[in-house]
């Protein structure tokens, strides 16, 4: 299994003892909550998911972590420059920091890093899409 196979294509995984810092720790946990209940309203999707996979990759040089992980938990705050539950505007200011953020560490981002977020938009795109199942009670 590769590394990125192995650390960052799993958005669940944790690792434990092996989490370096608060900021990690914080995107790791709140980066797919934050995500699903925006998913519809921010145009830039792929490149906030190929930012977390770049963010949590063990290849990713320090510095560029750093960077990304910053941008990562502006994204996920509650509470930021211009509310998100603002429709059209709210996540402009997301935009504007995780551009400014890719900008910076654009050699770091690979294509893997993109393949991967294709691969879970993909998959988030069909569990959205599902169809609820038939309970006994719905029959």
């Amino acid at each position: 299994m590769s590394t990125l196979e192995g650390e960052i294509l799993e958005p669940d995984h944790t690792s434990g003892a092996n989490t370096k810092g608060a900021d990690e720790a914080s995107v790791r946990a709140g980066f797919w909550r934050t995500f699903r209940k925006a998913a519809g309203q921010i145009p830039f999707a792929e490149d906030a998911v190929a930012a977390y996979y770049c963010a949590l990759d063990p290849e990713t040089p320090g510095k560029s972590k750093a960077v990304l992980l910053g941008a990562l938990a502006y994204f996920i705050m509650p509470l930021d420059a211009i509310p998100d539950v603002l429709a059209f505007v709210g996540f402009s200011d997301d935009i504007a920091v995780l551009t400014l953020a890719l900008a910076t560490i654009r050699s770091n981002l690979t294509e893997a890093h993109r393949i991967a977020a294709r691969r879970s938009l993909a998959d988030f795109a069909a569990d959205k899409g599902a169809k609820p199942k038939k309970t006994r009670a719905s029959s």
